[in-house]
């Protein structure tokens, strides 16, 4: 019986999909449940299960777009599975007598020496015109080949030498043209939609981190051994904060809809994650109702599946306000492209030592720039200044803000 493979659908709004990797060669035997190909779609990289165990015919090439529907390929299902690969015993092989010919070798001919042009101290001389003219371009004549006579350089050969561009290094100079996954064309697509239609702008600010690694060098070691290995991170405390900024300035947590304005009453956060496959924002839902440990434990799990190449498209689903670390890469400063149709994101950065005024004294402390972007149709400076502030209060005071002036209960110690 031969089995027609179709492409299913990965989620409602995708039409096609394009097949990245096949992981089986065409006439291969395959089990049920083998992964056989990789496809993207353009929110997600997704594995293609068999359906049925048998040999399997390949009907489409890597990089071709697929529609949801369509057969990518044949599996017979009656098809026997194939022994193992012990290899069969050779005959021995019984040489004839080889008859002996005495063969005369020809002569060798001695190669003809080649005579070289004779060298004079005209060669590679320009000529007077050639010299005016390799002037004017700014060319040395060591770098032109003379077709006078004894190598001299003509007018002509100095007419039709061109500059340099560049210094010679004799290093490689190859390219390579590769076709973007369908995943990272989206990406790409979204990213300039958002710079053309929205009225992007983004205000800055900077957070003093000394109050937050005072609570983790204090309670990392117990939150770690309490939870059963997890970190306690910053990306907790961002979250918490932001949940409850949105909380004050609703405005930050809502989308443009044509014409009208969608308000949202609880806080789903998008966080950009680096995996395999390029940037993906999986979300953690209603954020504004999880400890810290919750947000922890999400996180961890959103990205070890980004990692493995797991994330669903329901894992990327929605999201109304998203958050993104560039710190980690050693970025110091930054303006964050808004996640479309969401109209705000905040941008994290990498902690340097610098001297600030404190009570009238300078004293060094660990440094943060943040940074807001958001959709101006909006979102008014007044909410989104106000929104970025609340965000730099609560990182700054977490104790009393985030963690109601008790860090052991908020931390489930």
């Amino acid at each position: 019986m031969i089995l027609e493979m179709k492409v299913p659908s990965p989620g409602e709004s995708i039409k096609e999909v394009e097949i990245a990797t096949w992981l089986v060669k065409d006439g291969d035997y395959v089990e049920k449940d083998q992964a056989i190909a990789e496809v993207d779609s353009d929110k997600a990289t997704l594995e293609l299960p068999a359906e049925a165990s048998g040999t399997i015919t390949l009907k489409a090439e890597e990089g071709d777009a697929v529609a949801v529907g369509a057969v990518v390929c044949l599996i017979d299902t009656g098809a026997a599975k194939p022994a193992g690969d012990a290899p069969a015993a050779e005959a021995p092989k019984t040489e004839a007598p080889k008859a002996e010919v005495k063969a005369e070798a020809p002569k060798a001919e001695a190669p003809k020496a080649e005579v070289a042009p004779a060298t004079t101290y005209a060669s590679g001389t320009p000529s007077p015109a050639a010299r005016k003219i390799l002037d004017e371009k700014n060319i040395a004549p060591a770098t032109v080949s003379g077709t006078g006579k004894a190598g001299r350089i003509t007018k002509e050969d100095a007419l039709n030498a061109v500059p340099s561009m560049g210094t010679p290094t004799g290093g490689n100079r190859g390219s390579e043209r590769t076709k973007l996954s369908m995943l990272r064309r989206k990406v790409a697509e979204r990213l300039v939609a958002a710079k053309n239609e929205t009225a992007m702008l983004t205000t800055f600010n900077e957070v003093n981190m000394t109050p937050i690694n005072l609570i983790r060098n204090e309670y990392k070691d117990a939150f770690k051994a309490k939870h059963g290995g997890l970190g306690l991170g910053f990306m907790s405390f961002f979250t918490k904060a932001v949940t409850r900024a949105l909380q004050l300035y609703p405005d930050v947590n809502s989308m443009m809809d044509g014409d009208y304005k969608v308000a949202y009453d609880f806080a789903d956060i998008s966080i950009a994650v680096s995996g395999p496959k390029g940037l993906m924002v999986p979300v953690v839902r209603n954020a504004e109702n999880l400890t810290f440990r919750g947000v922890e434990a999400e996180i961890k799990r959103l990205a070890l599946r980004a990692r493995d190449g797991q994330i669903t498209v329901d894992d990327m689903t929605g999201g109304t306000f998203t958050i993104t670390n560039g710190g980690v890469f050693g970025s110091m400063l930054s303006t964050p492209i808004i996640n479309p149709p969401q109209s705000g994101i905040l941008g994290m950065h990498n902690i340097i030592e610098r001297p600030i005024a404190v009570n009238g004294k300078v004293e060094i402390h660990p440094m943060m720039y943040v940074a807001l972007s958001y959709d101006h149709r909006i979102i008014d400076g007044r909410e989104s200044v106000g929104f970025l502030v609340a965000v730099k209060e609560a990182l700054e005071n977490p104790l009393e803000l985030l963690m109601n002036g008790d860090a052991k209960r908020a931390l489930e110690l």
